[in-house]
């Protein structure tokens, strides 16, 4: 490769090299969803502290991907995310859902001298631009007491959004539009999943009440 490059004029050598160095041929996306969330009532409690959203690899990369006719998930390395994926989507959707409830949602680790009465975990399975015009995010939540003991709930979420192409800054779109709609699904404490209360295990040492 380099002898070919060698063996072309000197001008034509220099622009080549310069276009493949060329900063503003990257594009950098970023998450972040409307600016006028739609309110819901809040169910999942005052305080929440949020971890790191786990998602798939194909998604946590800098590039953004999307699935093409044959199946295939690509990326192009000239459209990347604007932030480590990961950490956009927890920042993003901590505060997606902050605005939509008006609890304090705040990603881990807890900021703040008082514990948060609640912790919510996120498993994305699937974030992906589909060949079939939608952007889908699916995957579960679950929300637990911090004391170990109440109301806890494990929940899924399978979100659709209509797309008229894979460019890039479709997708962004799409993805924070599925982010907001997930911030209010899990300010409900909505979709299909389990309910359940477990109760804190009795201390060996306490005192017996009776005496």
């Amino acid at each position: 490769m380099m002898k070919s490059l060698f063996a072309l004029p000197p001008l034509m050598t220099l622009s080549m090299l310069a276009a493949c160095s060329d900063p503003e041929a990257t594009g950098r996306f970023l998450i972040d969803p409307p600016s006028q969330p739609i309110q819901v009532a809040n169910q999942l409690g005052a305080t929440v502290e949020l971890r790191d959203v786990s998602l798939p690899e194909y998604a946590s990369g800098q590039e953004v991907a999307w699935q093409t006719a044959d199946g295939a998930v690509r990326s192009n390395p000239d459209n990347l995310w604007a932030d480590s994926p990961e950490r956009a989507v927890t920042l993003t959707l901590a505060r997606a859902i902050s605005d939509v409830s008006g609890a304090t949602v705040i990603a881990e680790p807890w900021p703040l001298g008082e514990p948060a009465e609640r912790k919510l975990e996120v498993r994305v399975e699937k974030a992906l631009a589909q060949a079939d015009g939608i952007y889908r995010l699916a995957g579960r939540y679950f929300v637990a007491n911090e004391s170990g003991g109440g109301t806890n709930h494990a929940r899924s979420f399978d979100i659709s959004v209509p797309i008229s192409n894979t460019e890039p800054q479709t997708i962004a779109l799409a993805q924070s539009s599925a982010l907001s709609t997930l911030a209010q699904q899990i300010a409900g404490l909505g979709g299909p999943g389990t309910t359940f209360v477990t109760r804190t295990p009795r201390d060996p040492f306490a005192l017996d009440p009776m005496f």
